[in-house]
């Protein structure tokens, strides 16, 4: 058992050393070949959403070449005040519309990623992990994002927040969020999710699953249970609409009967009971 827990604990120590020589790495590389892209990134990402408010329009102005002059942007964090190297983008509740931002690749180097209580629409791209691999936090809460949770997502290997509350997004959440071995914070509340919640994910409060009225299995209602709470609503429904067809077909035959007498043959026994008008 020693020997397990021990085990388990190198393999923490070696991802943590992964971590920080991973950042050094970001740090040094970067310097060398990276504002510029980070640049473009940030006017791609203008130019991709929709800004009624005008904030980026009025914010984010290019027309500056000094060092570090993105540092100086709404929603910008840099590494460093005179690098114009992106750390993350804080973009919550600035009115923006459209759907997920383009040009996030270029941002070599970014690893915090907030995009919550917007307008966003659409799914959030399959590639994801291709276009913001380096991501420690991702939040995307409080939009209209629709479709289902990228597998990809599985394999943000940095990744320590996910927040995709509030959103329409479907299906099932994927299996593969197994190999998640960071993760610390996860919510997906009031979407339109469906299936057993993965036994990786269990340990989180059932306040982060709420509001997904297919979602099922620990720490929500277990899924045969819930699949027999389903089946009995349907019988109940069927059983409701089949009392209502008797109790109309029941009304209009009284109807006709009453008023087109001659339509119904009758026998002999019953004939003295019918009332001709």
């Amino acid at each position: 058992m020693k020997n397990c827990v021990f085990y388990a604990m190198s393999i923490r120590m070696a991802d943590d050393i992964k971590f920080v020589l991973w950042l050094l790495l970001l740090g040094v590389s970067s310097s060398y070949f990276g504002s510029d892209l980070d640049v473009q990134c940030l006017k791609t990402v203008q130019q991709s959403v929709i800004d009624p408010n005008g904030i980026l329009k009025s914010s984010w102005i290019f027309d500056d070449s000094t060092v570090g002059f993105i540092c100086r942007f709404t929603g910008v964090e840099c590494w460093h005040p005179d690098e114009n190297r992106v750390l993350a983008l804080r973009l919550s509740n600035l009115g923006l519309q459209g759907q997920f931002p383009r040009g996030l690749k270029n941002c070599t180097s970014m690893t915090g990623l907030d995009l919550s209580s917007n307008k966003f629409s659409g799914p959030i791209p399959p590639d994801i992990l291709l276009q913001v691999p380096f991501l420690s936090s991702l939040d995307l809460s409080y939009n209209s994002f629709s479709g289902a949770i990228p597998v990809l997502i599985a394999n943000m290997t940095y990744l320590n927040t996910l927040n995709l509350q509030h959103n329409r997004l479907s299906g099932q959440i994927p299996s593969q969020f197994a190999l998640f071995n960071r993760l610390s914070s996860f919510n997906v509340a009031d979407n339109q999710l469906s299936g057993p919640i993965p036994p990786a994910l269990q340990n989180y409060s059932s306040a982060n699953f709420a509001g997904n009225q297919g979602l099922c299995g620990s720490p929500l209602e277990d899924c045969g249970s819930r699949s027999k709470w389903r089946l009995m609503m349907r019988l109940h429904r069927i059983n409701d609409e089949s009392s209502i067809g008797a109790a109309a077909g029941f009304v209009m035959g009284f109807v006709v009967a009453f008023y087109f007498p001659h339509l119904f043959v009758f026998s002999q026994r019953l004939h003295p009971y019918v009332f001709r008008m």
